[in-house]
């Protein structure tokens, strides 16, 4: 039988609410994304895009599993070895995240939108790499969000060489 407040139950409580943190980050970068920036299925939907271009109704539930993964992954690395090297990638990768949909639909550049989502696709890419050497299963959990930026690099280049 465990006792409330031992040791053991601290740590497994600590946890699950570094989980919830993990997950209010996650959140709170993609609130910030979509901060001020209103309309803009309908600013996708005017654009002209690829026969390719998924409809706008998928990016909701993309990114709502997508940015699930995020979180669990800086989960795992964290109850490994705390803060460190890769979760500050995870960090980065993260706030690069926060700003690619300001550039693209709040300010219309997506040529500025495409350079930032190249270097996001990197850092994703650094995170995986440092993620792998702590814990596979965190870095498989990114390989999903990573091949998901990679196809929205493609999406946001054509679209910007299609809208200049």
């Amino acid at each position: 039988m465990e006792i409330t407040g031992s040791p053991s139950r601290t740590h497994g409580a600590r946890t699950w609410w570094a989980l919830l943190g993990f997950g209010a980050a996650v959140t709170v970068a993609a609130a910030i994304g979509g901060l001020g920036v209103q309309g803009t299925a309908d600013e996708y939907a005017s654009l002209r895009q690829p026969d390719w271009a998924p409809p706008s109704w998928l990016f909701g539930p993309v990114w709502t599993v997508l940015y699930a993964l995020i979180a669990i992954a800086g989960w795992l690395v964290w109850r490994r070895v705390g803060f460190g090297p890769a979760l500050y990638a995870w960090i980065a990768q993260l706030v690069l995240n926060a700003i690619w949909t300001p550039l693209f639909f709040g300010a219309g550049r997506y040529g500025l939108a495409f350079a930032e989502i190249v270097l996001m696709w990197l850092a994703i890419g650094v995170t995986v790499l440092l993620f792998q050497r702590i814990s596979r299963p965190a870095a498989a959990l990114m390989l999903p969000y990573w091949a998901w930026v990679a196809f929205a690099a493609a999406l946001n280049f054509t679209i910007w060489r299609l809208n200049s």
